[in-house]
């Protein structure tokens, strides 16, 4: 008998899961049951904008420790935090909503036709809701005082920080690209790669302009503390180095393909092939 229960517990969570359930929350049909992809976006969200809370929530929260608790974790600590709880929610949520935790990538792998357009302002939705979330978390967790600040703002000139923030951007694009949507590399070890790219990134940058990367990472705590210095550099200098970063990754990456094999192919160069100037001439 018990058996048969759960059977039937199981067919009715796979008939939800599918969009196939009619008795959802007390016998209440809703859309959000009956709509296989809004039950599949509403799962990615959900885990887009948890992943980006925890990575927040363990990154800044431990910036909050180290200056509050009498530098006991030191800057290294940091660098290997950020890192380490990139890699975990990577590995943890990849398989479900690709793992973005950042407009600039979501952006990006938009503009390269790897996610549709309608799902972007969602997801961007999402980050920055797990964002404000964490920040809000640790105020109330935290007496932060100026020093103690979980923010980004440039150490100094706002030039040198916006310069920064290009390189390491670009640089995390390009690997992430590299390990996550080339077939050709090992899809396993992304949750590393992209990791330690953060890491190296964060012991680089992270005197230097606080190693954003993440126009989310910046906004949550910024909007939540109410310290807007500097804030344009972490929405330009992201955006601008990961774009930049998945657009050479695409452009080497038919590495044994000539050019105009490549300018058929790749969608980014669709737009100056030698074809396509023909027929807009033509018309």
């Amino acid at each position: 008998m018990t058996s048969l229960v759960e059977e039937l517990e199981e067919e009715q969570i796979s008939r939800i899961e599918k969009g196939k359930g009619k008795d959802c929350h007390g016998g209440i049909e809703t859309v959000i049951c009956t709509s296989p992809s809004i039950v599949c976006l509403t799962q990615k969200l959900i885990a887009e904008m948890i992943g980006t809370y925890f990575i927040i929530f363990s990154g800044c929260g431990v910036v909050v420790v180290n200056v509050l608790y009498g530098g006991t974790i030191t800057f290294p600590g940091i660098c290997v935090t950020w890192g380490l709880i990139v890699m975990v929610m990577i590995y943890s949520t990849g398989h479900i909503s690709g793992a973005h935790f950042n407009p600039a990538v979501t952006v990006t792998f938009a503009i390269f036709r790897r996610f549709p357009w309608y799902q972007v302002p969602l997801y961007i939705g999402a980050q920055l809701t797990g964002s404000l979330l964490a920040s809000l978390t640790l105020r109330l967790m935290f007496k932060v005082t100026p020093e103690a600040f979980f923010g980004t703002t440039p150490a100094d000139s706002s030039a040198r920080a916006l310069v920064a923030e290009i390189i390491i951007s670009f640089l995390l694009m390009f690997v992430i690209s590299g390990v996550a949507t080339d077939n050709r590399a090992v899809g396993e070890l992304a949750g590393i790669a992209v990791g330690m790219t953060i890491m190296l990134n964060v012991f680089v940058a992270g005197p230097i302009s606080g190693a954003s990367m993440n126009p989310a990472r910046s906004l949550g705590p910024a909007i939540v503390m109410g310290v807007y210095k500097g804030i344009w550099i972490y929405i330009v200098g992201p955006l601008v180095g990961i774009m930049a970063g998945g657009f050479v990754y695409n452009l080497i990456r038919f590495t044994d393909k000539p050019l105009r094999e490549l300018t058929r192919s790749g969608s980014f160069l669709r737009s100056v092939s030698p074809k396509h100037k023909a027929s807009s001439s033509k018309s």
